[in-house]
């Protein structure tokens, strides 16, 4: 059954009358949270505190009893929002909430709304002539030389490659030539070819392996995406197009340093480049060798690999040196790099095995963005598009089939857990999700596997300042009021903190808190991304309003809530129907390209016409900054739907 096809239920939530429909399993306190509906949670979801009472009223659901309810609770219809799961339409009241006034149940925040995701639709690929793998195996039974046939045994294989499926212009590589004849021999000159298909039409094919017997149906690539902060590798199968396995893993360069500046300094040191390049080849090994084992494949039918990654990782891949990145004005090495073996650079993989990098913009626009707009196929496509992937560096490109724009900016670490006092990469117990009760201002938290809290990670910390401000919590500054009634807003050591989970809640033994200096690293994170959006498309004549479509990328893309970021300011208004995540645009892109020639016909194509905007260099951009430094920006004009939610709270 596809997502779209997901049996779903209603659950409707009392008194407030809130109703959604959620997938079958679904916890209720998770479907409560994406109603916008407030639950005491301070547990994180994980069935320790108790709080979450909720009365079934009708309908039933599975789960949910514990040994912190009383039996007569139970028989009553009282279970835990964090162990009851959703199998019918249901009815919820909150006990908690029961004496709550209208104007408070006026306050309670928006549902949550995530992007669409989109996936591969190979049945489409088909359809429009994509499909097209740029290597492929032919099965051959060769005449054996005799005495009145004696032509050597590449003319013989390349004239029966000729005959039988029209191939020309057929190149061996030196490997090839050196074990054709024990591999003719074989199995009585019953081989397998595998050849590379040219990228351009007038090119040669080349043969990279030769196989005894029959293995035209064992035929793979390797999608390769290297990230700064992890790296993933998927095994293709290039017949059906299926993933076969999958394995990701933390980027060993992190020990060398978190962020691309850091590593480029390192590099810059003794054996540095090499210490660097070793330790991210050892890397994608492990990912690899995994990722083999999972899909149950052998090397030697692997035949392709795809690399994309950073204009700064893929240097580093390949031993170039990084230090010109980081210096005005900021040039590559080289934008294209030709193929090569994987095997030359240490990459564990038959030496048959072609590895074909994705081109790079500029020094902050790299080979991961150009993937993410070809396998997105926005450079295709009429509507006009913002491409946006956030990281510690956040990427925007806009445009379409006729032009595109793309540029960087620092966003800083924030959204993956830096500068920010308990901040924690997406991982069990980093808290995802919050409400805050509008009436006592006690939390509602949700944590990435269900279990105590010990940290936030990136959407949590979006979405706690966007709830906050929406509450009046805090101001358009990122300041916390000081008047609330209530004992979460505190000053330690001269800064004002909200507690989000008591001690004896937590896994760190301590308190976990939101500081203003927290909300100040976020104001400036989100600022330079919406300030680089503002920016781009002053440079290229447009706003905000022509914009038909936005893209997501990257890992925080696919927890983010829509309407939190827009109210934040972190993305401009948009209706959220319009937005699509993608994942992980820069795997996408190379799968992508395993899949189809097309891709890789097409890739130098879109990178010469992409015009790339450094913001250092462009004046508007500060003043876009400064401007976007509040909650969400100093011109609320430019956020209605917001402008008119806060009026309609303050009447």
């Amino acid at each position: 059954m596809s997502q779209s096809e997901e049996k779903k239920f209603q659950v409707t939530f009392l008194p407030h009358d809130r109703k959604i429909n959620v997938p079958a399993g679904e916890s209720l306190i998770r479907s409560a949270m994406q109603a916008g509906v407030h639950v005491n949670a301070s547990c994180g979801g994980g069935g320790v505190c108790g709080k979450c009472r909720v009365l079934v009223e009708d309908g039933s659901v599975s789960g949910g009893v514990s040994d912190r309810l009383e039996s007569e609770d139970i028989e009553k219809g009282y279970r835990l929002a964090c162990l009851a799961t959703v199998d019918n339409d249901v009815t919820i009241r909150i006990p908690v909430e029961s004496s709550i006034d209208a104007s408070a149940l006026n306050k309670q925040v928006t549902p949550r709304r995530t992007a669409v995701i989109r996936e591969i639709d190979f049945e489409n690929l088909k359809e429009q002539g994509l499909f097209l793998p740029p290597v492929i195996k032919e099965y051959l039974e060769i005449l054996p030389p005799d005495a009145q046939n004696n032509m050597p045994d590449v003319s013989r294989l390349v004239e029966e490659l000729r005959k039988k499926s029209g191939w020309h212009k057929l190149e061996l590589t030196l490997p090839v030539i050196r074990k054709l004849p024990a591999v003719l021999r074989e199995d009585g000159f019953k081989v397998t070819a595998t050849l590379v298909k040219p990228v351009r039409d007038d090119g040669k094919t080349l043969i990279t392996n030769i196989q005894s017997g029959d293995t035209s149906d064992k035929c793979y690539g390797i999608a390769l995406d290297i990230g700064t902060t992890t790296v993933y590798s998927q095994i293709i199968d290039l017949i059906t197009g299926k993933c076969l396995g999958e394995y990701g893993d933390f980027n060993g360069q992190i020990s060398y340093g978190e962020d691309v500046i850091s590593r480029i300094i390192f590099a810059e040191k003794g054996e540095g480049l090499k210490t660097l390049q070793d330790v991210v080849v050892k890397t994608i090994n492990n990912v690899l060798n995994k990722s083999i084992s999972m899909a149950g494949i052998e090397k030697e039918n692997i035949s392709t690999i795809s690399i994309a990654g950073n204009t700064t990782m893929t240097q580093l891949l390949l031993g170039i040196d990084p230090r010109h990145l980081r210096r005005a004005p900021y040039v590559p090495a080289s934008t294209l790099y030709p193929p090569f073996t994987a095997a030359d650079i240490g990459i564990d993989l038959d030496e048959q095995t072609i590895a074909l990098v994705f081109p790079q913009i500029s020094s902050y626009v790299g080979g991961d963005i150009v993937a993410g707009i070809m396998g997105t196929g926005m450079y295709r496509q009429e509507e006009l598009t913002l491409f946006l992937d956030i990281g510690t560096n956040a990427e925007l490109v806009i445009g379409n089939q006729d032009w595109l724009a793309c540029t960087a900016c620092s966003a800083g670490p924030a959204f993956e857990g830096g500068g920010v006092e308990f901040g924690m990469r997406a991982a069990k117990g980093a808290i995802e999700d919050f409400l805050i009760d509008p009436v006592t201002y006690e939390p509602m938290i949700l944590t990435i596997g269900d279990e105590r809290p010990k940290g936030i990670c990136g959407s949590g910390l979006l979405t706690m300042a966007a709830v906050m401000f929406e509450m009046g919590i805090i101001n358009n500054c990122g300041k916390f009021n000081r008047d609330l009634n209530t004992d979460r807003i505190r000053r330690k050591e001269k800064i004002w903190e909200y507690v989000v989970a008591w001690k004896e809640e937590t896994q760190v033994d301590r308190d976990i808190v939101l500081t203003e200096l927290d909300l100040e690293n976020l104001i400036r994170a989100k600022g330079a991304i919406y300030s680089g959006c503002m920016t781009l498309l002053e440079e290229v004549g447009l706003t905000m309003d022509a914009i038909e479509r936005i893209i997501l990328a990257g890992g925080f893309g696919s927890y983010i809530d829509l309407e939190k970021a827009m109210t934040l300011g972190l993305l401009p208004e948009i209706d959220p129907e319009r937005v699509t995540y993608i994942g992980n645009g820069s795997l996408l892109g190379a799968r992508m390209s395993v899949l189809t020639n097309k891709i890789r016909q097409d890739v130098v194509e879109v990178t010469g016409k992409m015009t790339n905007f450094e913001l250092s260099e462009t004046p508007s951009y500060m003043n876009n900054y400064v401007a976007a430094m509040f909650i969400p920006h100093t011109e609320i004009e430019k956020f209605p739907r917001l402008k008119d939610r806060m009026e309609q709270r303050n009447k």
